[in-house]
């Protein structure tokens, strides 16, 4: 998933969202309810990068079938160290339709519930909710 590596790890919020396909359901690490659509998605991707410092993808993996894909990711919130993993589901047009994404330790799922829950108004207000 070349093009959605290269959007992250340029911060480009745009070219993050062309990425995405307009049916896309993004499952959180730390919302149990999966988000529908291609515009709360985008808007919770651009609090991410928001968030999110020193972002850096340090493996990938991908299906015999590529549509399937898993980016390995290190990155902090302030002073906790966050491990991760976006697992992306690509669809016949080469889409995101399905995003995943993993944190670990529980401290680091802890703070990135925070900070994003800070971000939450002004993300439904870019979605446009």
């Amino acid at each position: 998933m070349t093009e959605f590596r290269k959007a992250v790890e340029a911060r480009d919020s745009e070219a993050i969202a062309a990425t995405l396909a307009d049916t896309v359901v993004f499952r959180s690490p730390v919302a149990f309810r999966p988000y529908e659509g291609k515009p709360i998605t985008a808007a919770i991707l651009r609090g991410v990068l928001r968030v999110f410092e020193d972002f850096q993808y340090v493996r990938e993996m991908s299906s015999d079938g590529g549509r399937d894909h898993a980016l390995v990711f290190r990155t902090r919130i302030g002073d906790t160290a966050v491990e991760g993993c976006d697992f992306l589901h690509l669809d016949e047009d080469g889409l995101i339709d399905e995003l995943t994404v993993m944190v670990r330790p529980l401290s680091a799922a802890q703070t990135l519930a925070a900070a994003m829950a800070a971000q939450f108004e002004r993300i439904k207000g870019d979605a446009g909710s």
